[in-house]
């Protein structure tokens, strides 16, 4: 048996941070979801752009919409749209079989529009309703501008995958958008029941940033015993504290009128859960954060080493006072946790926004190859 199926077995939901055209046509997927119980599957524009690039997959159709005099923006969609509806369909037997909860596939909003409110809300509905597929997410990030559009996106019936979260504060925000968006539901008479989101707090960029500080601190010979002792702990702190942060938003009176009236909850999702630092573990970012009403989206080579070698026990509570003090010592050392998760949210916005306009600068090549031949 998998060792992902026991993951499966402590209520937290293996999705694939990978989508490619020879996944769904080599019936790859599909066996990811019989034998490791993967299911679900996210995308971006970095994915889609290795994707898009690489290899022959595509050019048949590519072909046939530059032939069509379609721009590569125009292109680009309609590969985008053909590979997250196939993905979809491939994963609606887990959508029924879960009741809603598991089976979908995530589609991002255009990242330039991370902080146009309006623009997001458009093109989420837009993707919507041309993917017209019931377990489809749109990814909308929770950027200042970009919560407003959750909630009304949320509110108009549309699942929404939250990305770009690093923050506690930011978080808590994304939460009470969705809650404001369940009570405008059921104030309007609207059913709660198949309105499925979740929120993706990023992992391993959190200790990409603050392990560069915490070397630079440890050259002060004063400091550097706690500043190295602190490498690598901080992502899974600030990850553990999210959890308690869900576990308090997602109870009381105020969620459980939701909840008696259909409301799921919106789970957390462990996203950039690859090891950036070959010193450490290959499945650092997915052991300690297992635990219920989680999500972990992996990309294969994290798939790989945990179904070669990763342990299952539910860790998503434990150590909770060294994960607090952590984030105590990491103010002892002067590193400003609200600066360095802003900070990660404009570098993640542009490292969205760099390999979508690469891949349309790509597309046109190709476009205007084909066009002149």
């Amino acid at each position: 048996m998998s060792r992902l199926l026991n993951i499966k077995e402590l209520g937290q939901s293996v999705w694939l941070d990978n989508l490619s055209r020879p996944l769904l046509s080599t019936g790859a997927l599909k066996k990811l979801i019989d034998e490791d119980g993967v299911c679900g599957i996210t995308s971006n524009p970095a994915i889609f752009n290795k994707a898009m690039t690489e290899g022959d997959a595509y050019d048949d159709q590519i072909k046939t919409l530059a032939e069509g005099g379609k721009s590569s923006e125009q292109i680009y969609e309609a590969l985008a749209i053909k590979d997250i509806q196939d993905a979809a369909d491939v994963l609606r037997p887990v959508y029924a079989a879960t009741q809603g909860k598991d089976g979908y596939v995530s589609l991002e909003v255009s990242p330039h529009l991370a902080n146009d409110t309006k623009g997001t809300l458009q093109e989420a509905k837009r993707l919507w309703n041309w993917v017209n597929r019931p377990n489809l997410m749109i990814k909308i990030p929770g950027t200042p501008e970009g919560i407003p559009a959750i909630k009304d996106a949320l509110v108009q019936g549309i699942n929404v995958n939250v990305t770009l979260l690093f923050s506690l504060s930011a978080y808590g925000k994304v939460m009470d958008a969705y809650l404001k968006a369940m009570e405008l539901r059921l104030k309007e008479g609207k059913p709660l029941e198949r309105i499925a989101s979740v929120a993706s707090f990023f992992i391993s960029r959190i200790d990409v940033n603050i392990d560069k500080k915490l070397d630079e601190i440890a050259q002060n010979e004063e400091k550097k015993e706690l500043a190295q002792s602190l490498r690598g702990k901080i992502a899974i702190a600030n990850a553990k504290l999210a959890y308690q942060l869900w576990k308090s938003k997602f109870s009381g009176e105020r969620w459980n009128k939701l909840e008696s009236a259909g409301a799921r909850v919106q789970r957390p999702l462990w996203a950039s859960t690859s090891t950036k630092d070959p010193s450490y573990k290959d499945v650092l970012y997915v052991e300690p954060l297992i635990g219920p009403e989680t999500v972990n989206t992996m990309p294969d080579e994290t798939v790989d080493a945990f179904r070669d070698h990763g342990e299952a026990a539910n860790a998503v509570e434990k150590g909770l006072k060294e994960s607090q003090d952590s984030m105590n010592q990491l103010k002892e050392l002067d590193i400003d946790m609200k600066a360095v998760t802003e900070e990660l949210v404009v570098e993640g916005v542009d490292k969205f926004i760099k390999p979508f306009d690469a891949l349309l600068e790509n597309l046109e090549e190709k476009r205007q190859k084909i066009v002149s031949s």
